[in-house]
């Protein structure tokens, strides 16, 4: 069955930088969480808001503890989700890895199946990744990486949450079509095994610990993916593959008997997730998120009390999962936050911020030091190292003073990763807070990069340059779409945001009865397995891999996703990918492309203001560069729909969002 599924899959496929230190804001005080605000034009002005303040001060977030599975931690992680699956009759394949998606173990049980079908379209006419098979083990760990890297110490988030926020209403329901997209929606299409961020497991052992690592399939919208915590702390997380079905929830307004997630849900008994942070306690736009449709009470009895040595090796064994597990056997998990781990906090020679944290080598260098742009061959002025720090430095101040909106007890600070880019793509620094959600750091540089591209003079010809047809045919449908011949030449400054409102299957963004928008595919063909342009950029790249996981392809997809052309020699603009939901601003000196800031890891009307108020204070603070010019931005771009012209929408910022502050409005007017 595997080698029917790889070939359909190959037949479709400076001083003053140094001298920035922020500054406390206060904590606490304001009541209520921030709801979605103005756009990023007209009003009066918000100045500043949330500029740097003078001098350092003492933390404003704490440090998550240093927890970590060991091997009897999995152990007893298999063991009851193993019990649970024999006391059902559905023998699994189980996943377990730790916060940074190192897999710890694969437990695949007698009798288990050997492959899961994705969802089709709607139609049948399956585009992409719809309606083939996958490696179970490839599903299991796609669901257990989603349940580790959606959360963290302020909410815990599963795979069946994944499916809630990512679909073509919010929240999905046949009772409400007509509402906007998921929040989320093309989250779904990062962390590929293609990212050039993402770090690979090596058979030889080499940087075998480092994180954050790569999923199989991207994020997971199936449910059956939990997170594991441990003395409080998220410590990794658990996947299931039992039903064979590698699909998501179409209706959240029923409840489902699903047999991965009950197996799953018996796995992180003794390591579950602290009630009150889990995604039902948590509401988006005033709708209440769902964690599991399973329950603990319902489980089969003694699940709890299962012992690893009378499921190993009575009802499986243990195996290697080629890419990412080199040996049938039992890995202990890393520390987040350690150097090991790949993530840790700065030096202050690092980043001049006692909460800032980085990504790390292992060996105690930065991956990603803060530079000045590589694109001095293409721009005038490409920005310095100081100006990049001074746009991280104020984005982070931003952050620091935000009220969080996916994070519990309320009135907590967002947490998120920031990420910068120069108009290559390349990547000129990231840095996030201590407990930003690890998902954020791959998406936050796709927004970045995402930004940059579909704003440079060379998007629309690097598109009509790919190999695949598919790809191709998105530039004429936006030029169409958008009525001008020219569009995707560098005219029209384009956010995440405006990308997403682009990228939907109903334009505007849920209403029924529209055309979809050029960058999406049509309702009939679309669903989260098959978004549009996002999807057929990395289709090729997903295909090789699975080969490759399989064994029938003794070669990896490259390290860089898409096969656009080169900006500079083995560099893409998208060597992650393209990401459709908001958290992105594209950086200007003038008028002239310089590059991009993205964020993620907290509400998308965060992410937005971190982004782009975090850029307005450091032109304000610098001057010479800055956000995009009014007049280029892409809500000045109004597309008839019906008579009545709609226009693109360029951020979108809370409307009270910071904490100690009764400040309202705060990106209207810049």
């Amino acid at each position: 069955m595997r080698g029917c599924a790889v070939k359909r899959w190959s037949a479709r496929l400076t001083g003053l930088a140094a001298a920035l230190l922020l500054a406390s804001c206060g904590g606490g005080g304001s009541s209520g969480s921030g709801s979605s605000g103005s756009g990023s034009s007209g009003g009066t002005s918000g100045g500043s808001s949330g500029g740097s303040g003078g001098g350092a001060t003492a933390s404003l977030y704490a440090v998550p503890a240093a927890e970590t599975l060991s091997v009897g931690d999995v152990q007893s992680v298999i063991a009851h989700a193993a019990a649970q699956a024999n006391a059902d009759g559905r023998p699994a394949v189980i996943a377990v890895t730790d916060r940074v998606g190192n897999v710890l173990a694969v437990f695949r049980m007698i009798g288990a199946l050997a492959n899961a079908r994705i969802a089709a379209a709607p139609n049948g006419s399956n585009i992409d990744v719809q309606g083939l098979d996958v490696p179970a083990e490839a599903a299991a760990l796609a669901k257990a990486i989603t349940g580790a890297y959606l959360s963290s110490g302020g909410n815990a988030f599963s795979s069946r949450t994944a499916s809630m926020i990512v679909q073509q209403h919010f929240p999905p329901a046949l009772s409400t079509a007509g509402l906007e997209s998921g929040p989320l929606s093309g989250v779904q299409f990062s962390q590929l095994p293609c990212s050039d961020l993402s770090a690979r497991f090596t058979a030889s052992g080499s940087g075998a610990l480092i994180g954050p690592k790569r999923s199989p399939l991207g994020l997971s919208a199936d449910p059956g993916g939990f997170p594991l915590y441990k003395n409080g702390v998220v410590v990794g997380g658990v996947g299931v593959m039992a039903d064979g079905d590698y699909g998501f929830d179409a209706n959240v307004l029923d409840i489902d008997a699903d047999i991965d997630e009950r197996i799953a849900l018996a796995g992180t008994f003794g390591y579950e997730a602290p009630f009150e942070i889990r995604a039902n306690r948590i509401s988006v736009d005033g709708t209440q998120l769902r964690y599991s449709d399973a329950d603990y009470s319902g489980l089969a009895p003694g699940v709890s009390s299962a012992s690893y040595g009378a499921i190993n090796p009575a009802l499986g064994s243990l195996v290697a999962v080629t890419g990412y597990l080199n040996a049938a056997t039992i890995r202990i998990g890393t520390a987040y936050g350690s150097e090991e781990s790949g993530i840790r906090a700065a030096t202050p020679t690092e980043f001049a911020n006692s909460d800032a944290f980085i990504l790390t080598d292992g060996a105690g260098a930065g991956r990603y030091p803060v530079r000045g742009g590589t694109d001095a061959s293409d721009i005038a002025t490409p920005l310095s190292a100081s100006e990049v720090r001074t746009v991280l430095a104020e984005a982070f101040n931003v952050m620091s003073r935000a009220r969080a909106q996916i994070r519990q007890p309320l009135d907590s600070r967002a947490q998120v990763t920031i990420s910068l880019v120069d108009s290559r793509g390349q990547v000129l620094g990231i840095v996030r807070s201590p407990d930003a959600p690890v998902f954020g750091i791959d998406v936050s540089l796709q927004k970045a990069r995402t930004a940059s591209f579909l704003s440079h003079t060379q998007a629309g010809a690097d598109l009509l340059a790919d190999a695949s047809a598919d790809v191709r045919q998105f530039v004429p449908a936006a030029r169409s779409f958008l009525g001008d011949p020219a569009a995707l030449a560098g005219h029209y400054a384009f956010s995440d945001r405006a990308v997403g409102n682009l990228s939907r299957p109903y334009f505007p963004d849920g209403q029924l009865g529209t055309a979809h928008g050029p960058f999406s595919r049509p309702i009939a063909q679309f669903n989260p397995f098959s978004t549009g342009l996002q999807s057929a950029l990395v289709f090729t790249n997903l295909g090789q891999h699975l080969a490759f996981v399989t064994g029938a392809s003794g070669s990896d997809t490259q390290a860089r996703c898409t096969f656009i052309r080169d900006a500079a020699p083995g560099q893409n603009r998208l060597q992650n990918g393209l990401q459709i939901f908001p958290g992105s601003v594209p950086i200007y000196r003038g008028s002239q492309l310089v590059g991009a800031i993205g964020v993620s890891g907290d509400g998308i009307d965060q992410d937005d203001m971190i982004s782009f108020l975090g850029l307005n204070n450091a032109s304000a603070a610098l001057g010479a560069f800055g956000n995009a010019p009014v007049s280029i931005r892409a809500d000045s771009i109004a597309v008839p729909v019906g008579g009545t012209p709609v226009r693109l929408r360029y951020v979108n910022c809370p409307f009270a969002p910071f904490l100690a502050s009764s400040e309202q409005n705060v990106c209207q007017g810049l």
